[in-house]
């Protein structure tokens, strides 16, 4: 490798010195996270327009695939699909107020807080299509598919209304989901996205006239750290949603009790996962022990605002 970067050195450590002030200067704290950071180029009012821009496209596309989406016309929103709509649009509602708590709590504690979940446009689909799927885009666009329905309920096939009749296992989903939308996580990973090519564009040219084995050696390299980098930051952000979720969770009153069961129901959908070192997420063992590890004191905020747990 050094004979691959000779006469190139200098180039290629103006690249990467400039990457890192780049990367430092723009760090953020994470919102609802106290005391972690995150590198994030993006203002609340850009990823808000890219989150609504991204949903309308999702949703669409699920209609042209043939999949409807549910209550998309009020007029005509009746009966079972009324129902549906309206438990995950409750859910969405208790845990936005518990999130608006919580933000004003952190505040106040001194935490440079954006303010966003009185800024953010929250909107809740459902969407039938059988796949296992929940998301909260940034801006606060949530949609719901109930393929999930049956996995947060009784898990018997098809969906029916029995698998809301308990939404605990379904507010941690959504809890969860909404919890990325709060911490900026899409924002993050765009930036860190971008920051990557940037990095892939200074090296090309650093390394533009050496040959091609050499080239793409060089190439590869950096691929692969920079794809390693990604993978880790992406399963600590799913590790923070997960305990923002449990936060919002208690603090609007559904039972946390279930979140360590059903990270390892979802765990079990999919068949077979790579290491987790090799994945965008945590593995479900390693999520259900957090839960388990958090669950004590998540247990006793919830007894102290909501009343004894049974």
């Amino acid at each position: 490798m050094g004979d691959l970067l000779r006469g190139r050195g200098v180039i290629i450590l103006i690249a990467l010195v400039g990457l890192f002030v780049y990367w430092q200067t723009n760090q953020r704290d994470v919102p609802f996270a106290p005391g972690s950071r995150q590198f994030n180029t993006m203002t609340v009012e850009q990823e808000m327009q890219l989150g609504g821009q991204a949903y309308l496209q999702i949703l669409q596309g699920e209609v042209q695939r043939g999949n409807r989406v549910l209550c998309a016309d009020a007029a005509s929103c009746t009966g079972a699909d009324r129902q549906i709509t309206e438990t995950v649009r409750d859910i969405g509602r208790r845990l936005e107020q518990a999130a608006l708590e919580l933000e004003r709590d952190y505040a106040a504690q001194g935490f440079r807080m954006p303010g966003v979940v009185e800024r953010f446009d929250w909107t809740y689909y459902v969407v039938d299509s059988p796949t296992p799927n929940a998301f909260c885009l940034p801006g606060g666009y949530v949609a719901v598919y109930t393929g999930l329905l049956d996995i947060t309920g009784n898990m018997d096939e098809p969906v029916t209304l029995e698998d809301i009749a308990d939404v605990n296992k379904l507010a941690v989903v959504m809890g969860h989901e909404i919890g990325h939308a709060l911490a900026h996580h899409g924002a993050a990973r765009m930036s860190t996205q971008q920051m990557i090519q940037i990095g892939q564009m200074a090296l090309a040219v650093g390394v533009g006239d050496m040959n091609p084995g050499q080239r793409q050696a060089v190439m590869q390299a950096f691929g692969v750290a920079a794809q390693g980098s990604f993978l880790a930051f992406s399963r600590e952000h799913e590790t923070q949603a997960d305990r923002i979720g449990l936060d919002l969770l208690v603090r609007a009153c559904f039972d946390p009790r279930v979140a360590p069961d059903l990270w390892e129901r979802m765990g079990q959908i999919g068949g077979e996962r790579p290491p987790e070192w090799l994945s965008t997420h945590p593995a479900s063992e390693t999520r259900a022990e957090n839960f388990r590890r958090w669950m004590p004191e998540a247990i006793a905020e919830y007894e102290r605002r909501c009343g004894r747990l049974r």
